[in-house]
């Protein structure tokens, strides 16, 4: 049986420590930027995402996480450009000319528009691999038995949390943040993005 709250904790705690170091690193403001229509989005592509990434866990463990990013990197910014055209991509629409492997390049070349030997292209890149291998670290500091079953939840929520910091940093990158806005007569405020 699996622990559902332990589970819960340990992706709160994973989304704080990837929040706090694309602080230090000035990507975001310490908050998840977020829409229902890219978060459900993970929901469909993540099934195919881990026959993909699992068995690349051992040799590839960082690409094995990382590449979820990039994923929420592009869904983020297909849903900034024509959500009506992309809200339904096949997942293989992700894929490069190599397939799984050189997912990312494709999403930063020809999704989001970067030359791949841009300087953006290269921050990407170095802040991807730097959050993966922070949850990996992560993961490992847990000590959950290897391809236990828990092990796999683990890195499923580790994996939609990284889909989540991708989305977030393309949406700050395209300038949406979270703004307080007072409505009349309902006492207070709420954050929008």
């Amino acid at each position: 049986m699996v622990n559902k709250v332990y589970l819960e904790n340990f992706e709160s705690r994973i989304t704080e420590e990837l929040l706090r170091l694309c602080k230090q690193y000035g990507i975001l403001d310490g908050t998840l930027l977020a829409t229902d229509d890219i978060d459900s989005r993970w929901n469909e592509l993540a099934p195919e995402y881990m026959a993909d990434a699992v068995p690349n866990i051992a040799d590839y463990p960082t690409v094995a996480i990382a590449w979820a990013g990039y994923i929420g990197m592009a869904v983020a910014h297909q849903w900034d450009s024509d959500w009506t055209t992309h809200c339904k991509d096949e997942y293989k629409s992700y894929y490069g000319g190599q397939g799984f492997d050189d997912m990312d390049e494709h999403i930063v070349h020809d999704v989001i528009g970067f030359h791949l030997e841009s300087k953006e292209a290269r921050n990407i890149e170095d802040m991807m691999r730097r959050l993966g291998e922070t949850a990996l670290t992560l993961i490992r500091r847990e000590r959950i038995e290897p391809q236990s079953p828990m092990a796999f939840h683990v890195y499923a929520r580790v994996v939609k949390v990284m889909f989540r910091i991708g989305a977030a940093v393309e949406l700050k990158r395209l300038g949406y943040k979270f703004e307080q806005v007072n409505i009349p007569n309902m006492g207070g405020g709420m954050a929008t993005c």
